[in-house]
């Protein structure tokens, strides 16, 4: 409310602002002209009195008629000094008519003090200027003064000196007060355009990257969603959408590219249901413009921590998935092309030994070496391809270790179960690392498998886990025959396998190890082996816990 009218009075002219300060004064001086020739008729006969009259009139047509806006800028103070003059004048002449038209004073003095120009010198007007209006009076009656009259004569200047005094230190303190809030408004102004500044680069930054992001309050409402998510929220719209859709309604698919997400399977349903999740693929739209999506989800938490959010990030990987695809498929093919002859020598062998009472016994001999040397060729094939395929580049992010882990002892535990092998894992759940999962899966589906092999008259194979703020470690332990010190340095080696496997005579080429090895290293981490004869063996992969250079 003060702020309004502040602002109708900046709007208004000098000469009304002036004017309307001059008012208050005049309509009194002019309600008691009027009222005097029915109330007190001597007033009117009272030259003093009509002089003052007809001052203040003029006073207030002078307000208009002046043009302040051209004068210096406190020189509209003249105003309430002459109408102190104007008020001693009626004030004098009224008596005894009328009395304490003293009074009056008070609004030149409100009027000279709220200007806030000429402290000092408005101060001693404030009280000067009232105690002349009241010495006429008291010289008339020298020297037959009472105190009461000297008393009187003395409290109005002492009232309107406390009421400058107090206009002034209550416009000190307004002022103080406007200071203090304008400099935090400007502060304020500062701060939101700082932060109009930080939104519109943040809002920059999230529309040039290529990945999808979708932030979330806590009611599962969208407050944030980039451009490149919305390019993919129309990818996944149904054929003939006019309006882009939400989640529910967009086609997506399983990893299968054929099976429909249930709507709480779908990416943002879980993190609003409070789910981390990382490498969760789904496929969105359909024909040849689907496209494969990794989609992971940190949540937000209040001070309380609880849920107040989640941010859902979306990446795609259709040419990666696509290139996989391809990759498996050649590996497959010529995997098939090495495959088919040697399988059509070792079944042709195979029926030769199994009718072999015509051969004599250094025929079937030589058979016999035929045939163990395309079963050993046969698995060399198969572990060359896959060495091969893991020398191509690995693909790390942001990966789930202990989800891993779980999948790896799953797909051993037949294995185990026929070597008489306990499996089990002591992994914290999550366990967040950079890394490739299919390629550290496959690493570690090598380390386990060796594990239960090396450990032929049953034991125990624990997969355990440490991490820190830059790395994650995973150990796999198994209680087998152990190798020995010498051994343990060449064990990472193509081809390479201890005498101790030799001897009892478990299958093997030599090739899983140095594939874990590169797999590992092409990550940027280390591999090692600690192990005694007789005592087991324990291989440590060491793996960034964040975004790392891959060597």
């Amino acid at each position: 409310m003060v702020r309004d009218t502040d602002r109708f009075f900046r709007r208004l002219g000098p000469r009304v602002r002036v004017a309307l300060c001059q008012l208050p004064v005049t309509l009194i001086l002019a309600a008691l002209a009027v009222a005097a020739p029915a109330v007190w008729p001597t007033l009117i006969a009272n030259a003093v009195f009509i002089a003052s009259i007809v001052m203040m009139g003029l006073l207030f047509v002078s307000c208009f008629l002046i043009p302040w806006e051209r004068l210096p800028a406190n020189a509209y103070l003249v105003i309430p000094i002459l109408d102190l003059v104007v008020i001693g004048l009626a004030r004098n002449g009224a008596v005894p008519a009328v009395a304490g038209l003293g009074v009056l004073a008070i609004f030149p003095v409100i009027w000279l003090s709220a200007s806030g120009s000429f402290a000092r010198t408005t101060i001693f007007i404030s009280f000067f200027g009232p105690l002349l209006i009241s010495l006429p009076s008291l010289i008339q009656k020298f020297p037959n003064i009472s105190p009461s009259e000297i008393a009187g004569a003395i409290l109005l200047p002492l009232m309107m000196l406390a009421v400058s005094l107090a206009i002034r230190f209550a416009s000190a303190n307004v002022r103080v007060q406007r200071q203090r809030l304008e400099k935090k408004d400007a502060e304020l102004r500062e701060l939101l355009v700082e932060s109009r500044n930080r939104e519109r680069l943040l809002k920059t930054v999230l529309d040039t990257i290529d990945v999808g992001i979708v932030a979330i309050d806590a009611d599962g409402q969208k407050v944030l969603v980039n451009d490149q998510q919305k390019a993919f929220r129309q990818a996944a719209a149904p054929a003939g959408a006019v309006e882009v859709p939400l989640e529910a309604q967009q086609v997506m698919f399983g990893q299968d590219r054929v099976t429909p997400l249930a709507v709480d399977k779908r990416p943002i349903r879980r993190a609003a249901a409070g789910e981390t999740f990382a490498n969760y693929l789904v496929w969105l739209g359909e024909g040849t413009a689907q496209r494969a999506v990794s989609t992971a989800a940190r949540i937000i938490k209040n001070d309380d921590g609880g849920f107040s959010g989640a941010v859902i990030v979306y990446s795609d990987v259709t040419g990666l998935v696509e290139a996989l695809s391809a990759k498996e498929e050649l590996i497959s093919n010529v995997s098939h092309e090495f495959r088919s002859p040697l399988m059509s020598v070792l079944g042709n062998v195979d029926l030769v030994l199994g009718d072999a009472d015509g051969l004599s016994p250094a025929a079937v001999q030589k058979l016999e070496v035929v045939q163990r040397n395309a079963e050993r060729l046969l698995s060399l094939v198969s572990e060359l391809l896959v060495s091969a395929s893991t020398v191509l580049a690995v693909h790390p992010r942001r990966t789930d270790l202990a989800g891993l882990v779980e999948t790896s002892i799953g797909s051993a535990q037949a294995q185990a179960d026929a070597s008489n092998v306990s499996l089990s894992a002591d992994v914290p759940v999550p366990l967040w690392a950079y890394a490739d999962p299919l390629r550290i899966s496959q690493a570690l589906d090598n380390l386990v498998s060796n594990a239960i092999k090396y450990s032929p008259d049953g034991g125990a194979v624990t997969v355990s886990a440490r991490s820190s703020d830059s790395w994650v470690q995973l150990k796999v332990q198994d209680t087998g025959m152990g190798i020995s010190e010498e051994e343990s340095s060449r064990i990472f080696t193509r081809f390479f396998r201890t005498q101790a496997a030799r001897k009892a005579a478990i299958p093997g080429v030599g090739l899983g190890l140095s594939i874990t090895k590169t797999i590992v290293e092409r990550h940027g981490g280390d591999i090692s082996c600690v192990s005694k004869p007789g005592a087991g063996t324990t291989f440590t992969m060491t793996l960034p816990a964040e975004d790392a250079p891959v060597l």
